[in-house]
């Protein structure tokens, strides 16, 4: 079994909470982002949460983490020797703690591994700590995408395309309650970005949303 501790240690160092500015599409003409909080990447694999997060980081000079990797660092293996090893299971527990360890850190940019926002525990501590974002992707263009890597646990099946059809059915309804939604399209990985931040420009939370967030800041200074 992996360890208790898998996935508790994990987390952005962290330097006081800030608030960062950037102007979308680098221009003050286009919109302000400002970012108070973690700005959390979902989808489905393929969709370029990873290319995409990476990209968001620099432009709004944040740090970077890819959950996959925070988790294969806390198992001391990797995502398909875990799926192996423990189940599947054992891996959305330990991706749990993973991220609800991070989310309590200063604003960064995460990309999640695509099964992590079904779990509604993880689901709700994104809404209540973090702006997210759904990449959304066709299904051709995510066969294309997840066709170049062969480490895909979910896709080692004999029709990966009709898996990942099944995948959208079931998913596509959660993702949808992310905050922000962008097309991730073929094409130059700078295109979804401008999207991106452009979507975040204009991003105002929900009033039902903002109560939320303001009981929780007020119950946790308490």
């Amino acid at each position: 079994m992996i360890g208790s501790d898998y996935g508790e240690t994990a987390a952005v160092t962290k330097a006081g909470h800030r608030r960062f500015y950037c102007a979308a599409g680098g221009s003050a003409m286009s919109g302000e982002v400002v970012v108070d909080r973690p700005l959390v990447l979902v989808g489905l694999m393929g969709a370029g949460k990873s290319c995409i997060g990476r990209r968001l980081a620099q432009r709004l000079r944040l740090p970077f983490v890819d959950a996959d990797r925070e988790i294969e660092q806390a198992a001391g293996c990797s995502i398909p020797e875990i799926f192996s090893r423990h189940g599947e299971q054992a891996f959305r527990d330990g991706e749990r703690r993973v991220i609800l360890r991070l989310l309590e850190s200063p604003p960064f940019v995460l990309a999640t591994g695509g099964g992590a926002f079904m779990d509604p525990r993880t689901r709700a501590v994104i809404r209540e700590k973090a702006i997210s974002i759904w990449l959304r992707a066709d299904l051709d263009l995510l066969v294309r995408r997840t066709g170049r890597r062969g480490d895909r646990p979910l896709l080692q099946v004999d029709d990966p395309r009709a898996k990942l059809a099944e995948l959208m059915t079931t998913r596509d309804p959660i993702y949808a309650e992310a905050d922000l939604t962008v097309d991730s399209q073929d094409g130059p990985p700078d295109a979804t970005l401008e999207r991106v931040l452009a979507a975040l420009a204009e991003f105002r939370p929900s009033p039902d949303r903002q109560t939320e967030t303001d009981q929780g800041r007020r119950a946790a200074s308490s």
